[in-house]
């Protein structure tokens, strides 16, 4: 069991100032695995408080000491790999080799991509008239998600740090222990008293305290847009910076000369991934028409091998839902496509044979329904995907972009000219080409709906600054 009832605030575990807990469970067992601490808003000021007083020092430190830092971090986060990996795979049931391939890797590659960034980052600019300077924006408040126990916030506290700002973060209820490791990982690794503070609770409480409160100069929030939107409405009152990661409806875009097998592949390992508990997945896929029943063959094919199932074991492909709400979310939508008269292609509606306990879904593809239709524009988080047909290249990118969304979308195919014209085309944050591999010094964020700001690498750093411009600064 794991029981972590106390805050981390100014370098200490101390206790809450209230009583109640929130329990933990396993979402393959169904079973309860911890607790944590319910915190009050008099913990979360007690952990603003010694933000604030330890920024002026922080903020004074030196690109060198902040560098050494995020390196320390990044040290002391991989002599927790298997702790890392088995939390994330009890709290989130996050399959064993995702979790390692990528729920563990992306969180590490932030506090290296980004110690890596801040070595060439240019804090300073002399202009003909004017010296400008980027100063740490001050108190940070940080809000994430659970579909990626260490990678949101990694991203989040390497580029805070290497701006000098200090830190008020609070992870999601479902999958609250990798970051109460993190925040070990970030003790060990010796970050100042003050600079880096963990308050768990209710989102109702810590999170629209954060984002309400007036000590607070800067949030950064990675989840749901209609949270996101209560976040911008927050700070709108005390004017104070926003960073929104929000959801997505990525399209992926099949070119006349693409493999069929390798489409197949690219749309089964979207939707079945973290169980398509990834706002930047491709849910939606267009194909040309020609292609569509030998996609359709190909996928009915392949899909059993990708095993849904324990995830402790290393075979399995695709593990739970988070939690009861989220599976039941996922039951909805699908049965809501099966009453439109959708095509299923494959899946449907209830847990995959032999699984009766834990919340499992079944890796489900539609054809045949309307554009406008919920499963073609909703986020649904899970393993789901709607196919569409198109005759002409034009078509295709312009259907890709008839969603409020704009995270990422993807590209499969051959010919150079048709890549780069989608590519460019798509109104997204993120286009991915033929499955490439991601590029941790590269900005992430979304168009449209899909929030505001960028994460990771410079780009990131960029986010926790404010520019000063000084005119007639003596040589």
């Amino acid at each position: 069991m794991y029981n972590y009832t106390k805050q981390y605030i100014n370098g200490e575990w101390i206790a809450s100032t209230g009583e109640e807990t929130i329990d933990v469970y396993n979402p393959a067992t169904e079973e309860k695995i911890g607790a944590i601490s319910s915190g009050t808003e008099d913990d979360l000021n007690k952990a603003v408080a010694a933000a604030r007083a330890a920024f002026p020092d922080y903020a004074q430190t030196t690109r060198e000491e902040r560098i050494q830092l995020l390196e320390n971090i990044a040290t002391e986060y991989e002599k927790r790999k298997d702790k890392l990996i088995n939390i994330m795979i009890e709290e989130l049931g996050s399959p064993l080799s995702f979790t390692e391939e990528v729920q563990y890797t992306m969180g590490y590659n932030h506090f290296k991509a980004t110690a890596d960034a801040l070595r060439n980052f240019e804090f300073t600019e002399d202009r003909e008239n004017s010296f400008i300077q980027k100063d740490a924006i001050g108190v940070a408040g940080l809000i994430t998600p659970w579909n990626f126990p260490t990678n949101q916030i990694s991203t989040k506290l390497a580029s805070a740090l290497a701006s000098g700002s200090t830190v008020v973060f609070k992870p999601a209820s479902y999958t609250p222990f990798a970051s109460i490791l993190l925040t070990e990982i970030m003790d060990a690794a010796g970050v100042p008293k003050g600079v880096v503070n963990l308050v768990n609770g209710k989102g109702s409480t810590i999170g629209n305290g954060i984002s309400n409160h007036p000590d607070i100069d800067f949030v950064s929030f990675t989840g749901s847009g209609k949270v996101g939107s209560q976040i911008m409405q927050n700070g709108a009152k005390d004017i104070k910076k926003v960073a929104l990661e929000l959801g997505g409806k990525s399209p992926i875009v099949v070119l006349e000369d693409a493999d069929v097998e390798t489409v197949a592949r690219t749309a089964i390992s979207n939707i079945a991934s973290n169980t398509g508990q990834i706002c930047s997945t491709g849910t939606r896929i267009f194909i040309p028409k020609g292609m569509y029943q030998s996609f359709v063959d190909m996928v009915q094919k392949l899909v059993p091998e990708y095993p849904v199932g324990d995830p402790k074991d290393e075979n399995t492909f695709m593990g739970p839902q988070v939690s009861k709400d989220q599976w039941e979310k996922v039951q909805d939508y699908i049965q809501q496509g099966i009453d439109q008269g959708g095509d299923l292609i494959v899946g449907g509606t209830g847990k995959p044979e032999g699984l009766t306990t834990g919340y499992y879904s079944r890796i489900t593809m539609f054809g045949n329904l309307p554009h406008d239709g919920a499963l073609a524009q909703e986020e649904i988080f899970g393993p789901v995907m709607t196919v569409f047909t198109y005759e002409t290249i034009n078509e295709a990118i312009a259907l890709a972009n008839t969603t409020i969304y704009g995270l990422a979308g993807y590209v499969v195919g051959n010919d150079p000219d048709n890549l780069r014209k989608v590519a460019k085309n798509i109104r997204a944050g993120r286009i991915t080409i033929n499955n490439t591999a991601s590029d941790f010094s590269a900005p992430f964020g979304g168009f449209k709906q899909s929030g505001i700001g960028r994460e990771w690498g410079d780009y990131g750093i960029e986010e926790f600054l404010e520019p000063k411009t000084i005119l007639g600064l003596p040589k």
